[in-house]
């Protein structure tokens, strides 16, 4: 699938698809196309019309500092990671920016929150630029604010997980423990995009001969990059302690049934100990031949299991 934009007035509107009209047009008119899992005639279009190797996906997901951001005689190439929820977890998607005269071209498998975002501030008008430089910059700009906003809902989700966890008296530990998991997923992909991003903004100030506005604009994203790097620490910090407070309280449910089971062995070993005796068979026991011998047994094995209970409650074992 292809989307067109262009920049009109200072800002980016989408262009709406003509009847009949060859797609090379297009792409001609075009300052943004966004793809999405293009079509081989779509990737051939796009090659011929704008002189272009179109990468495969093994090119997009490189992970290589030097095949990730270059400079060639096609363009300025950027290759961002963007976060993608998938059934309730996040995974990270490659999508490879290339910069080239006044057009931007943005590659990609699936559908991103970044992306759906900035189609909509556009057909509003809300996406002022005058450059397709200018437009890759706001991109990177609007994807460090969404990951602001996940690291916000994340810190809401871990104080509510907090007071769950040691708070309420009847909460699934286990249940929370996984909880904590996906928490600590999610907060490591959001560090892992915005250390790429930080890393790609360095490569645009070192290449993109940007004008000192533009230049200011990077300085800002990186700047707050690195406050939300820090809130990723900390929020790293608070799973790690809701983490170890979880699994304390495990351990103490545990260690209280092995108490409880230890407790139990202790209560029935003397009853034990006097069936024991009084199953043996000599001739000569005195008590078999007892009237009261059967009556004073288990009063006996009564008194010898209530004694250690008793004796276990005076002392606040149980």
């Amino acid at each position: 699938m292809l989307r067109f934009f262009s920049i009109e007035q200072g800002v980016i509107k989408e262009l709406a698809p003509l009847p009949d009209t060859p797609v090379e047009v297009s792409i001609k008119n075009a300052h943004w196309i966004d793809t999405i899992n293009p079509t081989p005639q779509e990737q051939n279009a796009l090659a011929k019309t704008l002189n272009i190797t179109f990468p495969d996906s093994v090119d997009v997901e490189e992970i290589e500092t030097s095949s990730r951001c270059f400079i060639d005689n096609e363009g300025l190439h950027v290759h961002a990671l963007f976060m993608s929820p998938n059934e309730g977890r996040f995974n990270t998607v490659t999508v490879a920016c290339l910069l080239q005269n006044n057009c931007l071209l943005t590659i990609r498998d699936e559908e991103l929150a970044d992306f759906r975002l900035l189609r909509l501030r556009a057909r509003k008008g809300q996406v002022a630029c005058d450059t397709a430089k200018q437009l890759l910059i706001t991109l990177f700009d609007q994807k460090v604010e969404n990951h602001a906003d996940m690291l916000e809902d994340m810190h809401h989700q871990l104080e509510k997980l907090s007071a769950y966890v040691l708070e309420e008296d009847n909460s699934d530990l286990e249940e929370a423990v996984g909880r904590i998991a996906r928490l600590e997923d999610a907060n490591g992909k959001v560090r892992l995009c915005l250390m790429d991003t930080r890393r790609n903004i360095s490569f645009l100030i070192r290449r993109i001969g940007a004008q000192n506005d533009e230049r200011e604009s990077l300085r800002e994203i990186v700047l707050d990059i690195e406050t939300l790097m820090s809130h990723c620490t900390f929020l790293f910090d608070k799973v790690n302690f809701l983490m170890d407070s979880t699994q304390g309280f495990i351990n103490i449910e545990q260690n209280q049934i092995i108490k409880t089971f230890s407790i139990a062995s202790v209560v029935f070993l003397p009853p034990t100990v006097v069936a024991s005796v009084y199953g043996m068979n000599f001739n000569i026991m005195p008590e078999l031949q007892w009237e009261w011998g059967y009556p004073f047994a288990i009063g006996i094995m009564l008194l010898s299991g209530f004694a250690p209970y008793l004796f276990f409650k005076q002392k606040g074992w149980l």
